[in-house]
């Protein structure tokens, strides 16, 4: 067979359909581990692969886009990782009988890399070259990129095949009904990158169908002359008696496949949902066009302005200039703020009062939780508005990852940012496992370094997908750190991750230990970042127990517990709490620059009279 890219440039070639789905529809339970049945079941593959080659396939993809180590892993298989590889390059090989290309199916790892997750690039390449590694040594005359959300976990794939040869690259993103990715970065923007990256082949693929895909394929037209490919699905899946079904009909698919090649597409195939019967229509009509190389003129819409490389060029707000507590930080001044949660009716008239409480006696800012320990509450973001418009108060607004996927934390935070929300403290969450509701699902998109980056974009005006958002935001980004996590190591590594992503300044989880705490602080002596200490005046020795052997990742230690117990009375417990605090604010000395006191119960008095003892 000739060489793959000279081929494409004289001809469409027809990429095969869905393995996935002929799988399921063969009876592997969607819960299996589809890579592994290269195997367990390697005549099961075959079969598609045969199945696609008589309907005229000019690739197959080898069932490998989840056989990275990360994936497999899930399966406890990652010590199969180059068996499953290699035997599904040799599965392929053999189905294509030398009629087809064999291409190396590689897809996302399945966790976010940096800036949006705790994983480097340098971590994925290295966990992509492994995959790309034993595809190579199976013997792939290519490699097809596919289903990527992020252009710095497909460059990272991209470097690791072009670290290890120089085999022709298909590189597909995934994109939604609107045409940009599912991180938000339109097709005006992730074309031309791509390209630049040195991909052989760009295009798209998964999550549409091929309306919307045709769509996008002329916003790419429009902005690229590299050689384009598209995959969409069949239509969007239905759940029809527990089954999913796509019900896009071969010849409709067809159809959408003389426009695609109408535009320049020069690889053309189907995602899921296609079976060989969609890849035989599509093939005819590959074959029926056999178009040249000039592209057909199609008028787009005006391209989406989209953000130059190096940034949107917007001067971001002096941190000073961001927040009454940021001026306090950014001068050096201690700052006082107070947790209070939010109500868990929709009745606010309680917390403004002691809001307004808390502003008279000079606390700086008022923590508004959100989510906390996984309990449904009023929104945090709605009780931070009502506060600051209510009690003159600044808040500072929790941002849990746990509940939101990535355009809706974007979507909620310019919200938070128009009705003057300026404070926020990002963190992951807790799991719904320690809360009311056990059963809710979690999105956890990103982390809370991926978000501090999310937030940290904003503030440069620039929108996770690389566009201009017009003026930058004015956040002042506080994110959490726990000075007595068992991993200490981890918890320092974080904390510098964090502050490279934007972080300006930390709260720190609940203190019991100043020994801890001091050990904790010579790590991050050098970090030039206000701590903020997080305090908990106890209020009886049910709480204390409660904290020490409920609350994940606060330590308290047994003379704690020892002296509350000790304490005669509800009033005697909420004095020796108060006493404790107090003792941990003075040992702590002038290690922090300022304080963050929990009134958990909804009760303030414990809370001003600890300020006014160590005032």
């Amino acid at each position: 067979m000739r060489p793959f890219l000279d081929q494409l440039d004289d001809r469409v070639l027809v990429c095969d359909g869905a393995m996935g789905t002929m799988l399921y529809a063969k009876g592997i339970f969607v819960n299996r581990c589809f890579d592994a049945l290269n195997l367990t079941q390697p005549d099961l593959v075959a079969e598609v692969h045969q199945a696609y080659v008589r309907a005229g396939a000019d690739v197959l993809e080898t069932n490998t886009f989840g056989a990275n180590r990360i994936k497999l892993g899930t399966f406890a298989l990652a010590d199969k990782l180059h068996a499953v590889n290699v035997r599904a390059v040799q599965i392929a090989r053999h189905a294509a009988r030398e009629q087809a290309y064999v291409a190396g199916a590689v897809g996302p790892l399945g966790i976010r890399i940096e800036p949006w997750g705790k994983t480097s690039i340098e971590e994925a390449e290295a966990y992509f070259r492994e995959q790309v590694a034993a595809l190579l040594e199976g013997g792939v005359d290519l490699f097809v990129l596919e289903t990527f959300r992020d252009l710095n976990e497909i460059g990272a794939a991209m470097s690791a095949v072009r670290a290890l040869c120089d085999l022709p690259i298909v590189a597909q993103m995934t994109t939604e009904d609107d045409g940009n990715s599912l991180d938000g970065t339109p097709p005006e923007s992730f074309a031309p990158a791509l390209a630049k990256r040195g991909a052989d082949v760009i295009g798209v693929n998964c999550s549409v169908g091929p309306a919307p895909m045709l769509e996008t394929i002329e916003r790419m037209s429009a902005v690229t002359s590299a050689r384009l490919s598209a995959q969409p699905n069949s239509g969007k899946p239905r759940d029809i008696e527990g089954r999913t079904v796509y019900l896009a009909s071969p010849e409709y698919l067809a159809s959408y496949a003389r426009r695609f090649i109408a535009l320049g597409v020069r690889l053309v195939g189907g995602c899921c949902g296609t079976t060989p019967e969609h890849i035989r229509q599509i093939s005819a009509a590959a074959r029926a066009l056999e178009p040249g190389r000039e592209r057909a003129h199609v008028a787009v819409a005006a391209p989406v302005a989209v953000v130059p490389e190096g940034g949107a060029g917007a001067v971001p707000t002096l941190r000073e200039e961001k927040s009454r507590l940021a001026h306090s930080l950014a001068r050096g001044k201690f700052a006082t703020i107070v947790e209070i949660l939010p109500p868990r009716g929709y009745d606010s008239a309680q917390i403004i009062e002691r809001a307004r409480a808390l502003r008279i006696r000079g606390v700086d800012a008022v923590n508004i939780p959100d989510g906390p320990l996984s309990a449904a509450r009023m929104s945090a973001m709605s009780t931070a508005v009502l506060v600051e418009q209510q009690a003159g108060i600044e808040t500072l607004l929790h941002y849990a990852c746990r509940d939101r996927n990535l355009l809706g934390m974007q979507s909620d935070l310019l919200g938070a940012h128009a009705m003057g929300i300026r404070n926020v403290l990002i963190v992951t969450g807790d799991a719904p496992q320690s809360g009311d509701y056990p059963v809710a699902t979690s999105v956890f998109d990103v982390d809370s370094i991926g978000l501090t980056n999310v937030v940290n974009r904003l503030n440069h005006g620039v929108d996770i997908g690389g566009r201009a958002i017009g003026c930058p935001t004015s956040f002042h980004i506080g994110v959490a750190v726990n000075p007595t996590a068992l991993d200490l190591d981890r918890e320092v590594r974080r904390l510098e991750y964090k502050i490279e992503a934007g972080a300006e300044f930390a709260v720190t989880q609940l203190i019991f230990d100043p020994a801890a705490f001091e050990s904790f602080m010579k790590r991050v002596d050098g970090f030039h970042i206000p701590i903020i200490a997080g305090i908990w005046p106890l209020e009886s020795l049910r709480q204390a127990e409660f904290l020490a052997n409920e609350l994940p990742g606060v330590q308290v230690p047994a003379s704690v517990i020892r002296r509350m117990r000790a304490a005669e009375g509800p009033e005697a417990a909420v004095a020796e709490g108060i006493a404790i605090a107090r003792e941990t604010v003075q040992a702590l000395g002038d290690r922090v620059q300022g304080l963050q006191i929990s009134a958990p119960t909804g009760r303030i008095e414990a809370v001003l009279a600890l300020m006014e003892q160590v005032r």
